[in-house]
């Protein structure tokens, strides 16, 4: 009854298969079971369970599912459980496999399979496009199996998971397994389940070597007994752990991981290794680029194993984390595994800069004393190292904690140190030394001491809170950048010797070095002198040598510049910044060189000391030094061969007090003349107590200085004595040694903002040791050079050496130029120390490409093209003079022009363009043309004393000239116009000089134009050239009608009788841009609107009516006579604003020019006549002031109480004609008191201001002024563009503008206009009175004035004897 039940049951699902009732998407066929039956699990599953006597059922209801269009749509899953398949079911099998069904997964489980029917299944896999997972599971396919699938799998482009589960598929199957996985990309999970692991070797080895992502599980084990995974590997975490393979597989799987891309964390922890895997895994680590994380701990590696490791280290450049803890090494392998992450010297490159994180240690390892020293040196130089772990370490004791975290105190880069289970991590020095680091690096994120004996105790929960203290926060306070940085006196002064080669100042500063040295006996009496031999007395001193010495907290440095004349164009490099604390000695000797027995003439000495005193005068300019004139000392040497009682000697006596004299004012001279015998004790003693003495007096006068600096100092001297005398150090030591050594410049928190705060501090402080003189110091290169002795006799000593001449036939130098290499390969020269075998210590930090950098900074050199990095580099110091070709323009056409500026120092006396200008010109104009975005293939050559350069159409040579250098002329061939070409001149070449002389004053002059065409040597151009000023006030002196063809006269030059350029003229357009010549006209009608402000000068329809009422009504005040003013002022501005060039601007200023010195001659005529009834004209009314003043006379312009020493004359008042009358003696004035100034005041404003005028716009060439303005010119030039000396004139011509605006009218005074004129004729009347003047004959023995009446109107004037004799028709003489 039972088995009839049943076989309904299969009854019922044959008919609905048939009738296609069923919608099934899960069958599972379960046979071998005592009963055949059918169980519906859900609507879209069944169970079917077919018993031995039933078996025929099986095969039928595989031919319906087969046959059945409904079932092969919906079905997806099947599932065989214990089926023994024969060849007919398997081929029922595919056709229900086929293309047409939607099966994507089938499930044998305990199947049996004969060779033919794997053959079969393995078909059905090959051709199945539909089937994504297969799990066979222990179905005894064996290896043949598993290579037929893996051959199906190879052509299989749709199948995505693998699963062979407790199927011994041996090595031969993993195999082929693997070959499949070469060939197959489209799978993507493979499990293994096999009794033994070595099938995992050639599986994964076969994912790694082809770079498949495919997720990989490989168990080993034998029916759930001792089963362990073997391999896995995660694509989505790229992460690939190892538990369990041979050293052979393990070796093999490595190799895999060479060129392998998607595995980023290996994890072998547990898995015994040997050397030899080690050396395969050397060679990963060389190649792969990819892997990101390896961990070994716990894997028996001993020394040989991690030395392969570390060699690996040395050319990754991906590996980041790295655990080697648990092995068996000791600290040889410790110190070979850091080896790749420490720097033995500053100018090694770290050779492994991407592993930020490395763990070892362990009960295992023995790290001993070896491996601290590694760990202590990589801690001290690593960059990279975020996090170090050493764990559960038993060989570091207490002590050795305490020097790890003693060399941490300079790590920037380490986050986290974990010195988990460390036994030696125990005590209060311990925790001491811990929180010591903690102060000074605030880096220190995290630190680790779980298990130690000190966490265990309870201790360190202070250390976690400072951790906390140190965290990063939002929220730090503001600090200021510089509080808590006080100033104080320097406590370092700088002492120069200068002086001409030969001069003693070697001998002088070994003399100077030994009155130093016995601070006890300061002036020794005995004659001791310094034992030299005559060959050593004869060999100079190369470069520039320094002398250090200190008294009490003093330091003194005596810098013996180097006399050699080559050496001169790199002093100014070494002359002391702003503010600096330094003075001067210059050495002279009284005689020649030492084979020259003859002593100096006066000239010879004069010009040594002239060139020093200048050379100072011209730096402390170019230094802005303003804050104290510097301080010189002149000392005299050789003296003990020389007569005090000798003319010759007291010529040189005159010559020293003569310079003395002329620099008076530009350096503070030290009043007594040293003159000493430098080879004697005895003799320099005083010397030496005058510098000693000079010194702490020049530090009290200049500005103070952080104290840090002086701090900082004695730290940095420090730092060398420690460090071998190294010369130079990277701002990274510098960095930590503030950390370390100085509080205030320490960072305390992690906070960026305050990181930014402190290194700004810092740069701060290292910037004022470079102007004191302490360092040198750019912030763009990264490192200071402490030692100047070293840089400045050994560095550029090299560069002077180097003989261009000598080397002209390498192809690396040629006319200036020399390669990069070669450079510094002749700078790595300075590279060798004094002392045997600490060269390379002493210059470890350092290298001969850092010396080239700073040399480009100091502009010393350039680079031909910045965008090559192997161009060439020019040094000026290279270039020779071209003395064999005469110099001509390149291109010259009919269209070409030539202009050509001479600029010179104002004060050529006292300052010169010294030796080191024209060479850094050279550079910076290179540097600044190459900037240049509109250059226009801009063309730069050089040679000594001269720069050549095209650009843009326009030849520009620009030549150093003058005897010590005192001028620059800038010569142009152009073929655009004198505008343009002017225009470049003051964009491109002006700011390049300004920038490198700042402080000295350079004229414009304007070379003569035929000097340029000619290229007239130097020497024929001394008298060629005109001063632009003067060449804009001659315009502005001459009538607005002879301003466009004005012309400069040219002098004739000759040498020795024969002419070498004859007499000429140039007109001033020609000479001046049209930016210029507008300049001058524009000034011209700001003159003319002054004066019409001023004169207030009626329209013409008003001026007939003025005149008629004149005399009756006309107001003798400055401020104005007529209505009016406003129109002729509208008129101006109109002129202005239409004028389109030169000559109609020109034309423009005719008329109103003729109109206002019209009114000028008038109004000053009414003032010479005004009040006759004034003592009726018994005295001059025309008067002035003169001051005599260092052999020349000078025009008072204001009246100051207190004036001494001036003298009263009087002007021919002759109508029309007035003029200074040349043979007046004058009337001394003794003292100016207050009722003069009071009286004369009003009147000399008003009569000046008038004068002023008329020179500006050239009054002297108007009908009836005369002779009186250019005989008065002379004595009031003064005036004429300089407001600074006006006084009173200058500011109411200033004013006149805004007055005239503001009130509209004549000008409101404190008293009437002819009070003033009466007060000061009256005082005039009084004065000669008190002086015995009072007779007409007085008058005329005094200022050669005659009293006269005119014959037309019968006014009385007061006029000369020419006037007397050439106008007698016209006056009549009246006697008084």
């Amino acid at each position: 009854m039972a088995t009839n039940q049943n076989l309904k049951d299969l009854q019922w699902l044959l008919e609905s298969i048939q009738a296609q009732t069923l919608n099934l998407q899960t069958i599972s066929f379960h046979l071998s079971q005592p009963t055949s039956c059918c169980h519906q699990e859900t609507h879209d599953s069944i169970h079917i369970k077919i018993s031995n006597d039933t078996h025929f059922h099986f095969s039928n209801i595989l031919t319906l599912l087969a046959t059945s269009s409904t079932t092969r749509v919906s079905l997806h899953n099947i599932e065989f459980y214990q089926v023994e398949w024969d060849l007919e079911e398997l081929k029922i099998l595919e056709v229900l496999l086929d293309d047409s069904s939607n099966v994507n997964r089938l499930v044998f489980q305990k199947n049996k399979f004969n060779l033919e029917c794997m053959e079969v299944l393995a078909k059905i896999l090959r051709k199945n496009e539909v089937i994504k997972e297969i799990m066979i599971c222990e179905s005894r396919i064996g290896s043949y199996g598993a290579s037929l699938i893996a051959s199906s799998l190879k052509v299989n482009t749709s199948l995505q998971e693998l699963q062979l589960w407790e199927d011994s598929i041996g090595s031969k199957g993993a195999e082929e397994i693997s070959k499949m996985i070469e060939a197959n990309s489209t799978l993507k999970m493979l499990t293994i389940f096999d009794s033994s692991p070595i099938v995992a070797t050639p599986i994964i080895s076969a994912v790694l070597a082809r770079n498949r992502s495919i997720e990989v599980h490989i168990w080993s084990g034998e029916h759930d007994k001792n089963t362990s995974k073997v391999v896995e590997f995660e694509p989505e975490s790229s992460t690939l752990r190892i538990y369990r393979l041979t050293n052979s597989g393990a070796c093999r799987v490595v190799c895999a991981l060479g060129w392998n891309t998607t595995v980023k964390s290996l994890d072998l922890t547990g898995v015994r290794l040997k050397s030899r895997w080690a050396k395969e895994f050397r060679w990963v680590l060389e190649q792969n680029r990819s892997l990101k994380e390896v961990k070994l701990a716990k894997t028996g590696l001993k020394n040989k194993g991690i030395v392969y490791v570390a060699a690996g280290l040395f050319k990754n450049r991906s590996l980041e984390i790295l655990n080697v803890s648990d092995n068996c090494y000791n600290g040889v392998g410790v110190e070979h595994l850091l080896c790749p992450l420490t720097r033995f010297s500053t100018l090694q490159l770290q050779a492994n800069i991407t592993l930020k994180s490395i763990t070892f240690g362990g009960k295992r390892t023995k790290i001993g004393r070896d491996g601290l020293v590694a760990i202590l040196q990589m801690l001290s130089t690593n960059q990279t190292v975020t996090r170090l772990g050493i764990y559960e370490d038993q060989s570091l004791r207490p002590q050795d904690i305490i020097r790890i975290f003693k060399s941490l105190e300079k790590n920037v880069s380490l986050k986290c140190l974990s010195l988990q289970g460390c036994i030696g991590v125990n005590g209060d020095l311990v925790l001491k030394s811990i929180m010591e680091t903690l102060q000074v690096n605030p880096w220190i994120e995290d630190i680790d001491l779980a298990r130690t004996p000190l966490q265990i105790s309870g201790n360190a929960e202070e250390i976690y809170l400072k951790l906390g203290q140190n965290a990063k926060s939002e929220h730090e306070v503001e600090v200021d950048l510089f509080k808590d940085m006080p100033m104080t006196m320097p406590k370092s002064c700088r002492v120069f010797i200068c002086g001409q080669d030969f001069a003693g100042k070697t001998t002088l500063c070994n003399s100077i070095s030994q009155n130093f040295s016995s601070s006890k006996l300061p002036y020794i009496e005995q004659q001791v002198k310094t034992l030299v031999n005559p060959v050593e007395q004869a060999i100079r001193t190369t470069g520039m040598k320094i002398k250090t010495f200190k008294d009490e907290d003093t330091k003194f440095s005596i810098w013996n510049l180097g006399g050699q004349h080559e050496f001169f164009s790199f002093h100014d490099l070494m002359f002391p910044g702003p503010g600096s604390a330094s003075f001067f000695v210059i050495v002279s000797s009284l005689f020649g060189k030492p084979n020259n027995r003859e002593p100096k003439t006066p000239s010879e000495l004069e010009e040594d000391l002239q060139y020093w005193l200048r050379f100072i005068v011209s730096n402390s300019k170019r230094a802005n030094q303003q804050c104290m004139l510097p301080n010189v000392t002149i000392v005299l040497t050789h003296y003990d061969k020389i007569s005090q009682t000798s003319p010759d000697f007291q010529n040189t006596v005159n010559v020293v007090q003569r310079t003395r004299d002329k620099f008076q004012g530009y350096v503070e001279f030290y009043p007594t003349v040293f003159t000493v015998d430098a080879r004697s004790s005895a003799s320099v003693s005083k010397l030496t107590s005058h510098i000693r003495k000079t010194s702490k007096t020049v530090l009290q006068r200049v500005p103070r200085v952080y104290e840090l600096c002086n701090d900082l100092i004695t730290i940095l001297s420090n730092w060398r004595s420690e460090n071998n005398e190294k010369p130079a150090m990277r701002w990274r030591e510098f960095s930590d040694l503030c950390q370390i050594k100085v509080p205030s410049l320490r960072v305390q928190s992690r906070n960026d903002h305050v990181v930014n705060k402190v290194e700004m501090r810092r740069k701060a402080v290292a910037t004022c040791l470079h102007q004191i003189g302490e360092v040198i110091y750019f912030e763009e290169l990264g490192f200071l050079i402490l030692d100047f002795q070293w840089f400045c006799g050994e560095v550029i000593n090299q560069l002077v050496k180097f003989n261009v001449k000598k080397t002209s036939c390498n192809e690396n130098t040629s006319g200036g130029f020399v390669s990069r290499n070669e450079l510094e390969k002749i700078l790595r020269g300075s590279f060798h120390s004094q002392i045997p075998g600490m060269g390379s210590k002493v210059f470890e930090n350092l290298d001969a490409s850092d010396l080239v950098k700073m040399m480009l900074k100091l502009e010393i050199c350039f680079e031909q093209d910045r965008s090559d990095p192997e161009c060439l580099l020019l040094i000026p110091l290279f270039l020779e003079e071209n003395r064999a070709r005469i110099p001509r323009w390149r291109e010259i056409t009919s269209g070409s022009i030539f202009v050509g500026r001479h600029l010179e120092c104002h004060d050529s006396s006292h300052m010169f363009l010294t030796p080191g200008f024209f060479p850094r010109l050279q550079v910076h104009l290179h540097n600044k043309i190459v900037g240049l975005n509109t250059q226009h293939g801009a063309t730069y050559s050089l040679e000594k004393h001269l720069i050549a350069i095209n650009i843009n159409g326009i030849h520009i040579r620009i030549e150093l000239g003058g005897q010590l250098g005192y001028y620059v002329d800038i010569l142009a061939c152009s073929t655009k116009n004198i505008t343009e070409t002017l225009k470049l001149f003051r964009e491109l070449i002006y700011p390049s000089i300004q920038t490198l002389c700042q402080g000295i004053t350079l004229t414009e002059n304007i070379l003569r134009p035929e000097c340029v065409k000619n290229l007239t040597p130097p020497r024929y151009r001394k008298t060629q050239f005109v001063p632009l000023p003067y060449l804009k006030q001659a315009l502005l002196s001459v009538p607005a009608d002879s301003m466009y063809d004005y012309q400069h006269t040219w002098s004739s030059v000759s040498d020795s009788g024969r002419p070498v350029l004859s007499s000429g003229f140039d007109y001033a357009r020609d000479l001046l841009s049209e930016d210029d010549f507008r300049e001058v006209l524009h000034r011209r009608y700001n003159d003319l609107y002054n004066l019409a402000v001023e004169l207030q000068v009626p329209t013409e329809n008003e001026q007939n009516h003025v005149r008629e009422n004149e005399t009756g009504q006309i107001d003798p005040s400055f401020a104005g006579i007529a209505k009016g003013v406003e129109e002729v002022i509208q008129r101006l501005k109109i002129i202005e604003m239409e004028i389109r060039d030169l000559k109609q601007e020109i034309q423009g200023l005719r008329y109103y020019e003729h109109r206002l010195l019209t009114e000028l001659h008038r109004k000053v005529s009414y003032l010479t006549n005004y009040n006759v009834q004034i003592e009726e004209r018994k005295v001059p009314n025309m008067f002035y002031f003169v001051k005599t003043e260092n052999f020349s006379r000078r025009l008072v312009t204001n009246m100051i109480s207190g004036m001494t020493a001036l003298r009263l004359h009087m002007l021919c008042e002759f109508k029309s004609e007035m003029h200074v009358v040349s043979e007046q003696i004058g009337c001394e004035i003794m003292q100016v008191d207050n009722r003069t100034v009071n009286s004369l005041a009003p009147y000399m404003k008003g009569f000046m201001k008038l004068l002023t005028f008329g020179l500006k716009i050239g009054a002297h060439i108007a009908a009836g002024m005369g002779e009186m303005i250019p005989d008065l010119s002379k004595e009031v030039a003064h005036l004429a563009g300089n407001p600074l000396v006006y006084g009173a004139v200058g500011a109411a011509a200033v004013g006149a503008v805004g007055v005239a605006t503001a009130g509209g009218g004549s000008r409101t005074r404190s008293s009437d206009v002819q009070q003033d004129m009466k007060a000061a004729q009256q005082w005039v009347v009084d004065f000669l009175r008190e002086k015995g003047c009072c007779t007409g004959k007085d008058i005329a023995e005094k200022f050669a004035l005659w009293r006269v009446r005119y014959r037309d109107d019968g006014q009385v004037a007061w006029v000369c004897r020419n006037h007397m004799y050439t106008r007698s028709n016209e006056i009549v003489e009246v006697p008084m």
